[in-house]
């Protein structure tokens, strides 16, 4: 079922990204993604998205819909009829929308699980705690705007993170099937990030040392966006049923995003 093209604002995007041993994240993914890597490190993270008058597009925006979500993500690669396509598997999704958990995975692309966010936004600082209802996801982290670059980060600069950030057009989603994906691409009219320096990150996912083992992930850097218009576009099925992809051209070159399956396949599409 194609969905039809939605739009809204994105009022807060926060990517809070950590670096991981390129060979460590490559085993959590399913084929045919691979990580996509910069100065031979894999990237992964964290997405605390709040989104503002969601709707379909030519709607009035009083008919829209507010939530916070979040998504813990990859950035990666893969090939498609000879070409390398680039993106973001998202391994899970978490959404304070009732009607954001009923939807996902049936008309909107990619289960979403419902979840109580705290959210705090005092000045140049915020903070936001969720916690799923399932309890799979608990996420925590606070910190302030500023306009100093981390020196320890694995990116030279905030232009060349934030050029990362956005050639990650598309992202993908697990369904029931293992050889299926569900995509979803976010067309933005801009994009403007600006350095988030993170006080404090907690995350039930990145902080298991099952799947990260200790010294193979490390916090990098935080990028924060405000007042993003954007639409959401379906995209076709990304398919490896013998290890053959159906047809899928690269996409505009737009913004992507928001979204994560914790090793916990998904039940229902």
């Amino acid at each position: 079922m194609k969905i039809p093209a939605i739009c809204g604002v994105i009022d807060r995007r926060i990517l809070v990204n950590y670096r991981v041993d390129a060979d460590v994240l490559a085993r959590l993914l399913p084929p045919p993604f691979r990580p996509k890597t910069i100065h031979g490190m894999g990237l992964a993270g964290i997405c605390l998205i709040r989104l503002k008058n969601l709707r379909p597009r030519f709607s009035p925006s009083w008919l829209g819909v507010t939530s916070e979500n979040a998504a813990h993500r990859a950035a990666v690669e893969w090939d498609d009829n000879g070409l390398t396509c680039q993106g973001v598997y998202i391994f899970r999704r978490d959404t304070s929308s009732r009607l954001n958990a009923l939807a996902g995975g049936r008309i909107f692309p990619g289960i979403h699980y419902h979840a109580v966010f705290t959210v705090d936004e005092p000045a140049d600082r915020l903070s936001i705690a969720l916690t799923s209802d399932d309890g799979f996801t608990r996420i925590a982290v606070r910190g302030r705007q500023t306009e100093a670059w981390p020196n320890e980060s694995v990116f030279d600069s905030l232009e060349e993170a934030s050029a990362f950030f956005e050639a990650g057009s598309v992202g993908f989603s697990p369904t029931n099937s293992p050889a299926r994906f569900k995509g979803v691409e976010l067309e933005c009219q801009k994009w403007h990030a600006t350095p988030l320096h993170v006080e404090h990150v907690e995350s039930s996912f990145f902080d298991d040392t099952r799947r990260f083992p200790k010294a193979s992930i490390e916090l990098d850097c935080a990028l924060l966006m405000r007042g993003i218009e954007h639409e959401w576009h379906g995209v076709p099925d990304l398919c490896c049923a013998g290890r053959s992809n159906r047809s899928f051209a690269q996409p505009r070159r737009v913004i992507m995003d928001y979204q994560p399956t914790f090793i916990e396949p998904a039940h229902h599409e």
